[in-house]
């Protein structure tokens, strides 16, 4: 019984317990939504209130922008109008000087006719006249003008054949005056040394004990160098100097190259004197083509269009003499003076700087091909491109009419540089040309390889092929040689003709 009571006691106060706790829930939950209602009804009104300002605020501002509109829009209507009655202004002026162009060109029109009118009245009376003077004088006008040009002709002759002599002779001065200052103008501004190019080339030794190095056992090194360079060294009391002979500028240099390095380098025998040559050679070659280039560029003319091949032939004129004068130094001065020459005539400067560099092309070349220089300077220039009025200069500065005008100025150009006093020396020239003759003659043989023409021409050493000629042939070889010296040439003195035959066996140990 007493748990049944204790039950029914729990679950009466678990009922009222319920009901006490749902009652105090509902009642916060009405507490907390008019709580929270409250809330939303400040928040609407403070919204509106906002609204409502932000209302007025753009009220205002749109107001003030079209009261600003309408001001700026007053504006531009008083600038339009005050345009239109400027515009209106214009047009009553521009009316105005219509109107003014209109009467001047009715009064010119009136004048003109006027003038005419006077010109035609004025004829007439001078036609009138003529036939009048033609009535009295019995003459036609035609026949009394001729009459008068003959009187005045035969009373004023002599006064006119002396003013005809003294503007023709004032005109041949004025002629000559001027290309005196052309040539005068164009050769003050072409300053160019020369000097004279001789026949020996010295070579300073550190010590008077390499002369006994450079002759060497039994003359073994001297011979050697003889042979591969064509020069004749000669070693004689002058201290510390070796002097190396020969008219050919290349071969000397090459000697004295080799002779460098030689001294130089201390090994001096015959072995090492053929590589030292060689290298002498390469090195030669390289400052040839350089020199060629150094001729262009102080030219200012573009190497671009210009074969190298070309360059180096340009520059081998650097050992080149002609009567004495340096060939590449005197092209260059060609080049120079017929460029300033062009200039002041109005001629094509190009051709003439070009065709004045390259008019002596030829002469690298004459003593390797047959020919003149001209034809082989001309030949030399058609074979790399060059146009037609260039590769002339070459032939033109040997003819007497030079068919072009820059033929006339390379020809002038060239006279100018060589015929000045200093440049050139005739015995030099003919020294040159008799030694070339003494090779000629000596290399017309069969089985002849190299001559060499030493001791100013005095000697000529003749390396013929072993295989071509024997002993015997040898000695009548060199007396046939002497012969046609003897028959085809002049000279002082005697000329000693030294005809070498060696066989040269070469092997290697390996």
């Amino acid at each position: 019984m007493d748990y049944v009571f204790f039950a029914v006691i729990a679950v009466v106060g678990g009922a009222f317990g319920l009901g006490i706790g749902y009652y105090v829930r509902d009642t916060k939950g009405k507490r907390a939504a008019e709580s929270a209602e409250a809330k939303a009804l400040t928040i609407i009104k403070s919204a509106e209130d906002k609204q409502a300002e932000v209302l007025q605020k753009t009220k205002e501002k749109a107001i003030k922008i079209l009261e600003e509109a309408r001001v700026e829009e007053k504006r531009v209507m008083d600038e339009l109008k005050t345009q239109q009655l400027q515009q209106i202004e214009r047009e009553n002026i521009f009316g105005k000087k219509l109107l003014e162009i209109d009467q001047t060109k009715a009064a010119a029109e009136a004048a003109q006719a006027k003038a005419e009118e006077l010109r035609l009245q004025a004829e007439a009376l001078k036609i009138e006249e003529t036939k009048k003077l033609e009535e009295v004088s019995g003459l036609t006008r035609e026949q009394a003008l001729n009459r008068i040009v003959t009187l005045i002709e035969e009373q004023s002759k002599d006064a006119l054949m002396s003013r005809y002599r003294k503007l023709d002779e004032m005109a041949s001065e004025e002629i000559d005056r001027r290309a005196k200052n052309i040539l005068a103008v164009a050769v003050q501004r072409q300053a160019a040394s020369h000097v004279v190019e001789t026949t020996t080339t010295y070579v300073e030794l550190p010590t008077e004990e390499m002369k006994g190095r450079i002759i060497g056992r039994e003359g073994r090194n001297i011979k050697a160098i003889e042979l591969l360079t064509g020069c004749e060294l000669i070693i004689d009391d002058t201290p510390n100097v070796v002097t190396v002979s020969g008219f050919s500028p290349i071969r000397r240099q090459v000697a004295k190259r080799a002779l460098e390095k030689l001294i130089a380098d201390g090994r001096i025998h015959p072995g090492r004197i053929e590589e030292t040559v060689e290298e002498a050679k390469k090195d030669l070659a390289i400052d040839i083509k350089k020199a060629g280039e150094d001729a262009l560029f102080q030219m200012g003319i573009s190497m671009a269009g210009i074969d190298p091949k070309l360059i180096q032939i340009l520059g081998r004129l650097k050992f080149r003499t002609s009567y004495g004068q340096n060939a590449l130094m005197h092209s260059m001065e060609v080049g120079n003076i017929a460029a300033l020459l062009a200039e002041e005539l109005n001629a094509n400067v190009s051709v003439c700087k070009k065709g004045g560099l390259f008019h002596d092309i030829g002469k690298a070349v004459d003593h390797d091909m047959q020919g003149s220089h001209p034809e082989l300077g001309y030949q030399i220039m058609k074979k790399f491109g060059f146009p037609e009025e260039v590769c002339y200069q070459s032939i033109s500065h040997h003819e007497d009419k030079p068919k072009t005008i820059e033929g006339v100025i390379v020809k002038a150009a060239d006279a100018i540089s060589g015929a000045r006093p200093g440049a050139r020396k005739d015995s030099l020239e003919f020294y040159v040309k008799r030694l070339e003759e003494l090779e000629a003659v000596a290399t017309s043989f069969e089985g002849v390889d190299k001559v060499y023409a030493i001791q100013a021409g005095r000697e000529i050493r003749v390396f013929v092929n072993p295989k071509a000629i024997d002993d015997f042939g040898a000695v009548k070889l060199a007396r046939d040689i002497a012969n046609k010296i003897e028959a085809e040439l002049k000279y002082p003195g005697e000329v000693r003709v030294t005809l070498i035959r060696e066989t040269r066996i070469i092997e290697y140990a390996k």
